[in-house]
């Protein structure tokens, strides 16, 4: 290959590298990143800055009308005047790093022209008062890969839509190391920069997850990180890592007569209570539910946070009909005491896109 031809095609993989590590907003709207990992910093350093850009591709201005902090501690600039059409506007912040020696997540909301729903855009980080072994800092090791935890929080994801998180590891050997995965899951893209995490170091994991129809409510997705090219397994005996992300509805594109006629489930209670009994007792919960909207409820994914429970299928239900809905909790080798489970159904109503119920009582 010639070098003109060499540069050309890289010059194309570039391009490639950085469309994809844009993050759409609207329609050609495009922001660089939507977290930004301060990783460590000393508390003593004083304030720590960043500033995400936004990229206008679209054929009018956009304009970012404000930009709201969850808290006085970040400062917020950004571009007051309309952005015009192939420019960049940014949103700078300053995190002022005097709430002490913790770890900080602050939220900060934008609010842009033809975007219907606010952007929310992060900044984390760890503020330490002095300075430990990445070893200690990063426990969970997977070989020379530290991590804080293995089963990585993903947050809530809409249809349509995509999530993108990004989570500080580390290099805790004496040498660079490359990271790499396989046996990723579908629908789930990890990197880590910089490649190779050097000596003693760290870098960030980028997480990707992206909705799909066929998946609904909470999963985990996924993943073998290989360390120099090799597979290592984490404390637990496991060689993979986990990302857990929530699917619901996106209901963006539903016009307000469609929302006025859509599903609405009312149950009669939420909470179903069996009392007193001994442990190994299998517990036959009942919920009775009508729906109140004027098109049909349907109930795409049931999640049970106990091992032990088996449930009825729910067909749709149409507009006003009553349906009960049955769960079975087995409390074999639950421990003894109050008992709290929670049944979480996924649904096509805007009003109530999510349902919590709860299976509650005491094991003797």
């Amino acid at each position: 290959m010639s070098k003109r031809c060499f540069l050309a095609a890289l010059a194309l993989l570039l391009s490639c590298i950085c469309a994809m590590a844009q993050h759409s907003v609207g329609d050609g709207l495009e922001f660089d990143k939507m977290v930004h990992n301060f990783g460590e910093i000393m508390h003593k350093s004083g304030p720590v800055s960043c500033t995400f850009t936004l990229k206008n591709t679209s054929s009018k201005p956009a304009v970012i009308y404000n930009v709201v902090s969850t808290c006085g501690c970040t400062d917020v600039k950004w571009t007051k005047e309309p952005i015009r059409p192939g420019q960049s506007g940014t949103v700078s912040v300053t995190y002022s790093n005097n709430e002490g020696a913790y770890p900080f997540d602050k939220n900060l909301t934008v609010y842009l022209s033809d975007v219907k729903k606010p952007v929310i855009l992060k900044v984390r980080g760890v503020s330490i008062e002095k300075k430990r072994p990445v070893a200690e800092l990063y426990p969970v090791h997977y070989g020379s890969l530290g991590l804080k935890e293995s089963l990585i929080k993903g947050g809530n994801l809409e249809q349509g839509n995509v999530k993108s998180e990004a989570v500080m590891v580390a290099n805790i050997s004496n040498s660079p190391i490359t990271v790499s995965f396989k046996d990723v899951s579908e629908n789930l893209k990890l990197s880590v920069s910089p490649n190779p995490i050097p000596a003693q170091g760290t870098g960030e994991m980028a997480i990707t997850v992206t909705a799909d129809r066929d998946i609904w409510g909470k999963n985990t997705y996924w993943a073998v990180p290989l360390v120099n090219g090799k597979a290592v397994k984490g404390p637990d005996g496991s060689d993979r890592i986990g990302v857990w992300a929530f699917t619901k509805e996106n209901f963006d594109n539903m016009s307000d007569d469609e929302r006025s006629k859509a599903a609405r489930p009312m149950f009669d209670s939420s909470t179903w209570s069996f009392g007193k009994v001994k442990a190994g007792t299998v517990i036959h919960a009942e919920y009775t539910f009508k729906n109140q909207g004027k098109t049909p409820l349907k109930i795409y994914k049931v999640d049970v946070d106990s091992g032990k429970c088996s449930y009825d299928a729910i067909p749709d239900t149409a507009a006003g009909a009553v349906r009960t809905f049955k769960v079975d909790l087995d409390t074999t080798g639950m421990p003894a005491g109050e008992v709290l489970t929670i049944v979480t159904l996924t649904t096509n109503s805007p009003l109530r896109p999510i349902v919590n119920l709860f299976i509650a009582g005491y094991i003797e």
